[in-house]
Order: structure tokens, then C-alpha cells, then sequence
């Protein structure tokens, strides 16, 4: 390697005479220099490089992305228990109502057990509202 040094005592390395590259690969314009240090515990390093990791990201382009695009995209595989079981109950109290709704739709009447049963569907979509009002408080 031709290392020289020039009238104001800075190594020059690579350089030919004129003070041009030698070749090689070509020197970024921004190139990133400035070092971001943050503290965490061993816990959050890993969960950091396993978030990283998922969307092919190195964990200084995951933490940059993060901090200047202001935005965090996580992404809820499973679900907690009490809202799995609240989307069953809302499921099934719609399957019964289309099966109420279908047979009314084909002109036929509703008899006495299946308008309580009705009844019975309007009142869980009520409770269920309110639950879901009290989870959203």
C-alpha cells in the first residue's frame, strides 16, 4: 500500500499523486460515523435482534428505521385468552341470528322458541358490548 505523508503531516493512504483515489470501491458521500449507544438489559438485546431479525433488518437498520420513521410495527400472532374467547361467543351468537334471519327471510314466521331465542341473542350482543366497552375504559 503507498502510504505518504503530506505537508501538513496527514497520512495519505491509497492516494496516488494527484490526491485521487486509487480505485477500488467508490467512498459513500454520507457515510455513517457517529456511534448511538443505548443500555438494556440481555432480555431486551435479544428481543431487539430477534425483531431485527423477522423483518431482515440488521439491528442498527432495525433501531434507525425505528427511531426516525417515528413507528413500530408489531405484529400480535396470538391473541390473549379473553379476546379468543370473546370472538367465539360473538361468532356464535351470529350463527344462531343467521339462522333466525334466514328463516324469517323465507317468509316463514318465528315461533314462540325462536323468537326467545332471539331475544336471547340480542341480550349476549348487548352483554358483549359492554365488554367490550370495559375493556376499551
Amino acid at each position: 500500500m503507498n502510504k505518504t505523508i503530506n505537508k501538513t503531516g496527514i497520512t495519505t493512504a491509497g492516494k496516488n499523486k494527484t490526491g485521487a483515489a486509487k480505485g477500488g470501491r467508490p467512498t459513500k458521500q454520507h457515510k455513517r460515523r457517529q456511534l448511538l449507544a443505548a443500555m438494556c438489559t440481555p432480555l431486551e438485546k435479544k428481543m431487539i435482534e430477534i425483531n431485527a431479525q423477522r423483518v431482515g433488518l440488521t439491528v442498527s437498520e432495525f433501531l434507525r428505521d425505528l427511531g426516525l420513521k417515528n413507528r413500530i410495527q408489531v405484529k400480535i400472532k396470538s391473541l390473549p385468552k379473553s379476546v379468543l374467547e370473546l370472538k367465539g361467543t360473538l361468532n356464535h351468537t351470529a350463527a344462531n341470528i343467521n339462522q333466525l334471519a334466514r328463516k324469517r327471510n323465507s317468509g316463514d314466521e318465528l315461533n314462540a322458541l325462536e323468537r326467545a331465542l332471539l331475544n336471547q341473542c340480542v341480550r349476549e350482543i348487548q352483554g358483549l358490548i359492554g365488554t367490550i366497552n370495559s375493556y376499551l375504559q
